[in-house]
């Protein structure tokens, strides 16, 4: 009875050391919790606050926010000058209007002219990128050249450095073709970006060499062994890659700026910055219609986007 009762006063302060152990984690994980919900209000609130904003009438928008810019600078040249004016940040509208979005859609071409520009810039440079950098990676992944290891090399050194060092050299072949102002001058530098080389070409090198060497062994010829087996096994891949370059390409400002006079070529990319002169709810509803193919795509192919960025784990067919 007495051991039994040493026991017990033993085990005591081991069950009070436990429940404060338990209760130092809860409190831990309630606390983080509370940091990340925090982080990602202030995340999300400027994406909500301008899809929630288009729908305001024009009334409401010009009431709680006035005029954003007024078109004299201070000594008055012309510049633009930030209104101070005390802002009523409205989340909800009181009433929902598509005002601003008949005026995009219906009555404002231009706006249109500039979304469809962007796409006819970004789809071919996506596609054409996807299909030069599978075929570059697999000659990097299964040539054996002395060169190879240089060339490889230099596309890494191409795709570190910040494009502003290659608009140079982009400018002047871009010039001495003539394609100055036209749209191929956008979409050759794109197509020819090294950026999906270089993830294509890690990933072909982690495919085991026993595959291919099977496929030999039944007779299976090169054009076979990368459109039957390093094709389909990359296809998360390509995934990810498209859904990135797509992303980049899509917000591109520097190129349109530099290597296009005429503004009726410029993406909406370019655009958006103009149309935050004008009106306001314009430039909220043009804004979300913006956001809505990068959105789509990346719920879309979110799966393949996560086996694409963790392809470093394992091959997968």
């Amino acid at each position: 009875m007495t051991s039994d009762i040493r026991l017990n006063s033993a085990a005591f302060p081991e069950k009070k050391k436990k429940k404060k152990v338990k209760f130092r984690r809860v409190l831990f994980l309630m606390f983080a919790l509370v940091v990340l919900v925090t982080f990602a209000f202030l995340f999300l609130f400027p994406t909500v606050f301008t899809v929630t904003n288009s729908f305001m009438s024009t009334t409401e928008i010009s009431a709680n926010y006035g005029k954003i810019f007024t078109g004299l600078g201070i000594s008055g040249d012309g510049g633009r000058v930030f209104i101070a004016d005390k802002v009523n940040l409205q989340l909800i509208p009181d009433r929902v209007s598509f005002s601003q979005y008949a005026t995009v859609l219906l009555k404002s071409p231009e706006y249109l002219l500039k979304f469809w520009n962007s796409v006819i810039y970004v789809l071919p440079i996506v596609l054409f990128q996807l299909v030069v950098a599978a075929g570059a990676s697999y000659c990097f992944a299964r040539v054996e050249t002395k060169f190879r290891s240089i060339v490889f090399f230099a596309y890494i050194i191409l795709m570190l450095m910040p494009y502003q060092v290659t608009l140079v050299p982009n400018y002047i072949v871009m010039d001495k073709l003539s394609l100055m102002n036209t749209r191929w001058a956008i979409i050759l530098p794109g197509i020819f970006s090294p950026f999906s080389v270089f993830i294509l070409t890690k990933f072909m090198r982690r495919i085991p060499t026993a595959v291919v060497e099977a496929a030999k062994l039944d007779g299976a010829s090169e054009w076979q062994i990368f459109s039957l087996i390093y094709m389909p096994l990359c296809r998360s891949t390509l995934y990810s890659v498209a859904i990135l370059v797509f992303i980049d390409y899509w917000n591109m400002v520097e190129q349109p700026l530099i290597l296009l006079t005429d503004q009726e070529l410029y993406p909406l990319s370019v655009f958006l910055s103009k149309i935050n002169e004008g009106d306001t709810g314009i430039a909220l509803a043009i804004a979300v219609i913006y956001m809505v193919p990068p959105v789509l795509l990346f719920l879309y192919s979110e799966d393949y986007l996560v086996d694409g960025i963790a392809y470093s784990a394992s091959v997968k067919g």
